[in-house]
């Protein structure tokens, strides 16, 4: 059980946010089960990042070459950072002290930059709270930054990064941005400009400003992700967003005064769009409905301590994949192991025929016929016939070599999204075999508490061999079955191979947060980090 500040819709919460954040910071007690799973997904959030940086990606390497001209001088902390020691803060595998957003916009930006990090789908039915929001785990790098800035330990940068987890999870329960066609990282942009603001000193006024100019200034489109070949800002957005929100709230702590009580302002996205199915509603008839309440759309739930975080209900991604499509994964290792002569053939020959059944909003983003011809990565991560048939691709290789066709055997890395892999011959012609469709109104109800799909793959001799109905994939908070900590471990070692031969010191920097001394943070992204060529 957890004990949990409630910010009511009729209260001015984002003034509530700022004190929560401080509060926390404070006192906050979060259980021993919380700590470890906050360890899980910062862990796996660097490895991603690192990997991305050691491959050569391009934003992720371009906006840490743009940090790096950012250097803050020793002694220079900025206007009105309260508690600050130290200069800045550093990027992955630099110990040069810049500009605490750009360490930021660099770090969380190589984080975002595989899609393989951690997912939430803000779905809480034990407080009536399913909004279905989706958001990642993209923001640790706004609370590392403040930790080196304060000179705190590890367990201080490790509250950081639960309270921030706890925000934007829990405002991705209680209102979903994707229904005002607002992308997801505006609840992270808030959530880091609270938890960066109490952890410098930032006042909870303060604080609010910056909740407000974030709000009021920054709100991003899902144009960012819109579009048959996506682009850079889809895999940058959140780490975008964070730079403005810590940009806000530095400008609110040198005496900018940001709109208030952003949540019950009647132009603001909040008031404008109330919540799911409201979006094309009139905007008049929607303020005028909420105006004579002078309310939010919703009121906000945030744990102080015990079990019960946000952090608890986000999920593993445990490969390079888009989140909606862990289902049919799961049901394609369930398959190959039910019946393996599907790959006797290495060229594909025994399998005739895949058809996929998934809910909503799978079926509309990934299934989406224009993401059936990727040719980018990042179009590929969000085509489900691309990850399919990337899948049984490499369980025919690995069949053919006699490897295992498990979980950890069939793990997608990013060469399995290079452009030689896209074009793979073998995958293209699965992909031509699949077909997606919707399961209907029985799959749609089943979301977002789990990630209702469905495979049947039938033999060139007409057999159907069914997945059955798969909810809780390895990876899912709710699936009891997998093993977890072993699959993170082959992940972990997995991408931190692409970094260097020797992973396990690279590891170890950043597990065990709570343990790290303040020197350890200090240096912790203070190692040579080689870029290996350029991934394209």
């Amino acid at each position: 059980m957890s004990d949990f500040t409630v910010l009511a819709a009729s209260s001015n919460q984002a003034l509530g946010i700022a004190q929560y954040a401080i509060d926390f910071l404070a006192k906050g007690d979060p259980s021993a089960a919380v700590i470890e799973r906050t360890n899980q997904f910062h862990t796996d959030a660097t490895l991603c990042g690192l990997s991305a940086i050691a491959q050569g990606t391009n934003a992720p390497n371009l906006l840490r070459r743009e940090a790096l001209q950012y250097a803050v001088p020793p002694g220079d902390h900025g206007p009105g950072l309260g508690r600050s020691r130290h200069h800045g803060a550093t990027c992955f595998g630099s110990a040069v002290r810049v500009k605490s957003e750009k360490a930021i916009v660099a770090n969380c930006a190589a984080v975002r930059e595989w899609d393989s990090n951690g997912t939430n789908f803000g779905y809480n039915p034990m407080l009536g709270h399913t909004a279905g929001e989706f958001g990642h785990n993209d923001y640790y790098p706004v609370a590392l930054a403040a930790a080196q800035m304060l000179g705190a330990d590890g367990r201080t940068a490790l509250m950081g990064m639960i309270a921030i987890d706890e925000i934007r999870g829990r405002l991705a329960e209680v209102f979903s941005l994707k229904d005002c066609k607002v992308d997801h990282v505006l609840h992270g942009a808030i959530a880091s400009a609270a938890v960066f603001g109490a952890m410098v000193g930032a006042a909870p006024e303060q604080i609010e400003s910056a909740i407000g100019m974030t709000v009021a200034h920054y709100v991003p489109f899902r144009a960012i992700r819109a579009g048959k070949q996506l682009s850079d800002s889809k895999g940058a957005s959140a780490a975008i967003s964070t730079e403005a929100a810590i940009l806000s709230l530095k400008r609110s702590m040198a005496g900018f005064l940001g709109p208030r009580d952003i949540f019950r302002n009647p132009e603001a996205i909040f008031r404008l769009f109330q919540g799911p199915g409201q979006m094309f509603q009139k905007v008049g008839a929607a303020k005028a409905n909420t105006e004579k309440h002078d309310a939010s759309p919703f009121n906000l739930h945030l744990a102080m301590r015990g079990d019960d975080f946000a952090v608890m209900g986000m999920h593993f991604k445990l490969a390079l994949y888009e989140h909606q499509s862990a289902g049919a994964i799961q049901a394609v290792v369930d398959l190959v192991e039910k019946a393996p002569h599907l790959l006797d053939d290495a060229s594909g020959g025994s399998i005739g025929s895949i058809n996929i059944l998934a809910y909503e909003p799978a079926f509309g983003i990934i299934g989406d016929p224009a993401k059936k011809n990727p040719k980018t990565r990042q179009s590929a991560d969000h085509s489900m016939a691309y990850i399919v048939a990337t899948l049984l691709r490499k369980a025919l290789e690995r069949r053919a070599r006699k490897e295992s066709t498990d979980w950890k055997g069939l793990m997608l890395v990013p060469h399995d999204y290079a452009p030689d892999a896209i074009s793979h011959v073998v995958t293209r012609s699965l992909m031509d075999r699949i077909t997606f469709e919707h399961g209907g109104a029985e799959y749609d109800r089943r979301y977002p508490d789990g990630i209702p799909t469905s495979v049947v793959i039938r033999d060139r001799a007409g057999s159907a061999y069914d997945s059955g109905l798969v909810m809780y994939p390895a990876g899912h908070a709710r699936n009891t079955g997998a093993d977890l900590k072993g699959l993170l471990t082959h992940k972990f070692t997995l991408m931190g191979r692409l970094v260097c031969d020797n992973p396990e010191p690279i590891i170890a920097r950043f597990s065990r947060l709570e343990a790290k001394s303040t020197a350890e943070i200090q240096a912790i992204n203070d190692f040579t980090l080689e870029v290996k060529g350029k991934f394209d």
